[in-house]
């Protein structure tokens, strides 16, 4: 079976955005700490649901989410970057894996959409 390169990167994301929660919730930082969180892990939960698809159309809905879910945590990093709440050593590797993520579910999602035309 061939790995699947989204599964492996929004785990891998979800691990590291994990440990910059720690790092903020040390810091004092407990909003955008958990904001975060739950929509950095929220990408890879819905990839996997994604996965248990039962129609092609309920697998661009997952992947939608987790697209969405992606550019909310980017969103979130960019806020932690520009606010210099902290000074957590992967910021700038967080928000450029984000975007790629972002960059390969947009094509997953394209590439699931023309195939129902």
């Amino acid at each position: 079976m061939k790995p699947n390169i989204v599964k492996k990167k929004s785990f891998a994301f979800a691990l590291e955005v994990i440990e910059l929660y720690k790092h903020l919730k040390e810091e004092k930082e407990f909003v955008i700490s958990r904001q975060i969180l739950r929509s950095a892990t929220s990408i890879g939960a819905n990839i996997e649901e994604a996965g248990a698809a039962i129609s092609k159309k309920d697998f661009i809905a997952k992947m939608a989410i987790s697209s969405k879910e992606a550019r909310e945590t980017n969103y979130w990093l960019r806020l932690i970057i520009q606010s210099r709440i902290t000074r957590y050593h992967a910021l700038d590797k967080l928000q450029k894996d984000s975007e790629e993520l972002i960059k390969l579910l947009t094509a997953i999602i394209k590439t699931a959409q023309s195939s129902l035309k």
